[in-house]
């Protein structure tokens, strides 16, 4: 899997929250952008209702960031099959879903699709949900659809049921759209809902004009808030806004500290008992899991024995199982649980995943990595020692114990 696609399909951890600014080429001045290497979003969305070849404007957009000496990913964002541009990082392949017109369906999609697939642009196929924010749109307008209702209980479902129908036909993220100068934006209960009846990356745009809306929708359960038509008007927000994400991402991240450690025992535990799986087939009782979003994507323990394999260690086993489950080889957002420190061998395969964060228990003075390779995982990788480290130490010693008796 790709790197952008990546990052925003594998929804972020908490204190992680993602802002787009959406830049439409025939309205943005580039001059006025107050992005800077310190004050930027996550992300620059292009494109609008209208238009064509968007080339001229991302070229520019590249020139101006990288005068600013700021590395961002640029995302198509587009109207049309027009505004298509090999010169992008990624195109949410946006299919209107909340209309009945085929030509937004599926259309736009085939007069483009050939183009997309020769480029090396990355594709995320993306619904996209007109929510109704008390205007008419330029995308009503141009598309000849009208928005779904959210004030009525028949409405609401309606929404919710096309976001699983979303889910169901394959799509890897929801776009929920109030509308460019939108009255009000997609109200908290609406988000909240498709997030409790979907897992799909969850996109929120339209009407949002503070950092409390922004904050609201973050709290309700989107994963990247959308902001255009704002910023256009006052671009000197931008930097107010990103500090507000900032604040906010320090606070949750205290809560999440608080967090850690009775997660990180939870999971251990699970190492725990894919040690004593080991244990049970007489190999040195070592075990492993990895977790992405709260859930297990991988699990594994000892198996040299039984394979015959001196490289069939738990940690190989579970990263193994969870570029598997993920269809990529790198775990970026995964935090792997091992019940004794890994080996130099296991921390080069953990740093070359790319696994963000590596918990263990028991230490390993004689033959674990910081013995040896201490810098070998990836730069920005996180470690924490000693969880359960007394019970992870007793089944490797009771182990060995054995052996000698």
């Amino acid at each position: 899997m790709d790197e952008i696609n990546h990052n925003i399909l594998y929804r972020p951890n908490l204190g992680d929250k993602k802002l787009a600014l959406l830049l439409d080429p025939e309205k943005a001045d580039l001059s006025a952008l107050p992005i800077t290497e310190e004050c930027h979003p996550d992300y620059i969305f292009v494109g609008g209702s209208t238009g064509g070849d968007t080339t001229p404007f991302v070229r520019a957009l590249k020139e101006k960031l990288s005068i600013v000496n700021c590395q961002l990913s640029i995302i198509l964002f587009p109207g049309s099959a027009a505004q298509f541009t090999p010169e992008a990082d990624a195109i949410l392949y946006l299919s209107l879903l909340s209309g009945d017109n085929p030509e937004y369906l599926v259309g736009q999609q085939v007069k483009s699709a050939r183009r997309i697939h020769a480029s090396s642009v990355e594709v995320i196929p993306t619904a996209y949900i007109l929510i109704d924010g008390g205007v008419e749109t330029s995308t009503m307008r141009v598309t000849g659809t009208k928005p779904l209702n959210p004030s009525t209980a028949e409405g609401v479902q309606t929404i919710i049921d096309t976001c699983i129908a979303a889910e169901l036909m394959g799509k890897k993220a929801i776009y929920l759209e109030a509308g460019s100068g939108a009255k009000t934006p997609v109200s908290p209960d609406i988000i909240r809902e498709v997030r409790k009846n979907t897992s799909l990356t969850l996109i929120v745009g339209g009407g949002i004009r503070t950092p409390e809306a922004m904050n609201a929708a973050y709290s309700a359960g989107a994963d990247i808030v959308v902001i255009g038509n704002h910023f256009e008007l006052h671009p000197e927000d931008l930097k107010s806004f990103c500090r507000n994400i900032e604040i906010s991402k320090s606070r949750d991240l205290e809560i999440s500290k608080s967090q850690n450690l009775e997660t990180d025992e939870r999971f251990m535990r699970l190492a725990l008992c894919e040690a004593e799986k080991a244990l049970a087939a007489d190999e040195i009782p070592i075990g492993c899991v990895i977790v992405s979003q709260g859930q297990i994507i991988g699990r594994g323990h000892n198996l040299t024995e039984t394979l015959s394999d001196v490289t069939a260690h738990a940690e190989i086993q579970a990263i193994t199982a969870a570029t598997q489950t993920l269809g990529g080889k790198y775990l970026p957002d995964a935090t792997l649980y091992v019940t004794v420190e890994p080996c130099p061998m296991c921390a080069g395969a953990i740093g070359w995943s790319q696994i963000s964060r590596i918990v263990f228990g028991a230490p390993d003075p004689k033959r674990g990595y910081r013995t040896y390779a201490p810098r070998v995982f990836h730069p920005k990788a996180t470690v924490t020692a000693g969880v359960l480290e007394d019970e992870c130490r007793t089944l490797m010693q009771e182990f060995f114990k054995s052996k000698r008796s």
